[in-house]
């Protein structure tokens, strides 16, 4: 199979919008396999949390780039678009399709868009002092000095997204230009594969808090406690740490709050999330996006817009 007979799928999204149960069914009517682009979702342990699908969920269909990784180990985009890559080869070579599936803004775009990331500059020195002070001010001071020389990326980057926040800023310094810059220039081919990207939102925006909400209160009801117990008594780096669902619990367990606030609290967070990534993905025009809320059955809608672009 050449390149140019390669076709995949993308399903895209806020959180709590769905896009798991969709994948899955795409899988299953297309004969495909997942491939995981949430950024925390790599880590081994984070079940609860990240609300990784369950074996009975998956329903036979592999996943990949899933509950690999140690959480005291970090993860870049450059790894993940490696990665994906070597994933989507390996499932064409066994005549399955890919399916790209989840919410990691920075890592699907990085992927369909074919950005390379070589020959970047390093300072560890620079790096440690920039890590130190994303512990001591948090991401919201660094984004607002990223913002300085660099809105674009700014714009992009959420404040627990620590590595890139500090990424951008080590590049500017030591190259004088700036992350949304040097991106424009990684795009040096273009992306190898035809793909349809879906994207699920909602009408009615309340119905997606909505959903976020109960979303929490089955985490909680799952062992989220327990789990976010377990992520504190042990060694974390500052990836994971930045992961919604622990940060937000972390009062509760230092019995600073009542459960009750720190569920708010979460629920709140989620929403907030849920928001940065519509606006993120709202900026690609690729994307098909299929309105859960005005649909009766959203994996036929999904199929339908795939069937008409021949994948």
């Amino acid at each position: 199979m050449n390149n140019e007979e390669k076709k995949m799928i993308a399903v895209v999204g806020p959180t709590a919008s769905g896009k798991t149960a969709l994948s899955i069914c795409l899988a299953k009517h297309f004969d495909g396999e997942i491939i995981s682009a949430d950024s925390m979702q790599i880590y081994k342990g984070m079940t609860v949390a990240t609300a990784k699908p369950t074996a009975q969920e998956m329903c036979g269909i592999r996943h990949h780039i899933m509950d690999f990784l140690d959480s005291r180990e970090s993860f870049s985009v450059s790894e993940f678009v490696d990665m994906a890559f070597c994933a989507a080869e390996d499932i064409f070579s066994r005549g399955k399709l890919p399916i790209l599936c989840g919410g990691t803004g920075l890592y699907v775009r990085s992927f369909l868009e074919n950005i390379k990331f070589t020959n970047e500059k390093t300072d560890p020195a620079l790096r440690e002092e920039l890590q130190k002070r994303y512990i001591n001010e948090g991401g919201e001071a660094l984004i607002e000095e990223l913002r300085g020389f660099d809105p674009e990326t700014a714009d992009r980057l959420l404040p627990s997204n620590s590595k890139r926040i500090i990424r951008a800023i080590e590049i500017y310094r030591l190259t004088g230009i700036t992350m949304s810059e040097f991106i424009k220039s990684s795009k040096q081919t273009p992306f190898p594969y035809s793909f349809t990207a879906i994207g699920i939102t909602y009408a009615d925006r309340q119905k997606l808090y909505d959903r976020i909400n109960r979303r929490v209160d089955i985490m909680l009801e799952n062992g989220l406690i327990e789990e976010a117990k377990e992520f504190y008594s042990s060694d974390i780096g500052m990836t994971a740490s930045a992961a919604i669902g622990y940060k937000e619990l972390k009062p509760y367990l230092d019995g600073a709050i009542s459960l009750d606030e720190a569920a708010e609290n979460l629920k709140a967070a989620t929403r907030h999330y849920a928001k940065r990534q519509l606006t993120w993905f709202r900026k690609d025009s690729y994307i098909n996006w299929i309105e859960a809320d005005r649909t009766d059955n959203v994996a036929e809608e999904a199929i339908k817009i795939i069937d008409r672009k021949d994948v």
